[in-house]
């Protein structure tokens, strides 16, 4: 499927769609003072923190390629980054990566205490799929809108994102292979970044399956590449720039690409993902430059 209308570029995009799903978390986020509100301030306090909001943008940004009205999937753009905020926080615990900080301020167990902090990410998870169930403006189609559940429940379980960070929990202090750690990857970073397409593919319903096949391996390329530079800022990065604790990766032992390849053979890894990416979409028009764009900003940021 061609599409063939004008569309402006991610730069002029990107801070309209960040402030339009702030917008629909905050509506859909329970009050601060709504008992137990400390449950309720922690889920707010990690949620609303800042952040980039990738998983939202390429959920718009794959919504205008396939000529969606942004209104349509707020819902789906809330869901991604409820449950990529959940998955932050328990990240974060001490069981799992012990971090102090995240987005430039403490971390969710560290502002409140760990166990809230878990009840916390619990309740975020819950939550998304609260919203995909009952957000008025997507699909009404509800074969599709039922999809959209369990493309989100795959992504974020164990035969994606948790399975992901299983993964790298047990391949802390051992070498990996590239192709091991690739397939860590894709599922613990990458699994979710597919869900945001996916989903907005599925929001609807009768898009051919040629231009879905396509837009799922740009997906598939960009959430390899977005790891890949996460890890490179991990080596290269300040912590003042990143909000988090620069070298972590290093001190924990992890398994990186900069570890296993170098930093030279690890960006060009990432250029070359890059590449593949922007080729899947030669199919589509104008209205995927901001999915074009997006490609770019991912292997290109600082934070």
């Amino acid at each position: 499927m061609k599409m063939t209308s004008d569309a402006p570029g991610l730069s002029a995009l990107l801070p309209v769609w960040q402030r339009r799903v702030e917008d629909a978390l905050d509506r859909w986020l329970p009050p601060a003072t709504r008992l137990p509100a400390r449950l309720h301030q922690a889920m707010r306090y990690a949620t609303l923190s800042g952040g980039k909001r990738i998983r939202p943008v390429l959920v718009y940004a794959t919504g205008l390629a396939t000529d969606q009205p942004a209104d349509t999937l707020d819902g789906a753009a809330c869901a991604v980054e409820l449950i990529h905020a959940y998955s932050l926080i328990h990240d974060d615990l001490p069981c799992m990566d012990d971090d102090d900080l995240r987005r430039g301020q403490p971390t969710c167990h560290r502002a409140f205490d760990e166990a809230t902090a878990v009840l916390a990410g619990d309740a975020l998870q819950a939550l998304a799929f609260r919203v995909l169930a009952h957000d008025e403006a997507l699909t009404g189609d509800a074969a599709a809108r039922l999809d959209m559940v369990r493309v989100l429940a795959e992504a974020a379980g164990a035969s994606g994102m948790v399975g992901g960070q299983a993964m790298d929990l047990d391949a802390t202090g051992r070498e990996l292979t590239v192709a091991e750690l690739e397939a860590m990857h894709i599922h613990k970073t990458g699994a979710l970044i597919r869900a945001c397409v996916q989903l907005a593919c599925r929001n609807r319903p009768g898009l051919d399956a040629d231009t879905c096949r396509h837009l799922d391996h740009y997906a598939k390329c960009i959430g390899l590449a977005f790891q890949i530079r996460d890890d490179i800022l991990d080596v290269e990065g300040e912590t003042a720039t990143l909000g988090k604790q620069a070298g972590a990766d290093r001190a924990l032992d992890k398994p990186t690409f900069p570890a296993l390849l170098g930093l030279e053979a690890a960006r060009a890894r990432a250029r070359e993902l890059h590449d593949e990416a922007l080729a899947a979409l030669d199919g589509l028009g104008t209205a995927a430059q901001p999915l074009r764009d997006l490609a770019g900003y991912i292997i290109d940021r600082d934070r």
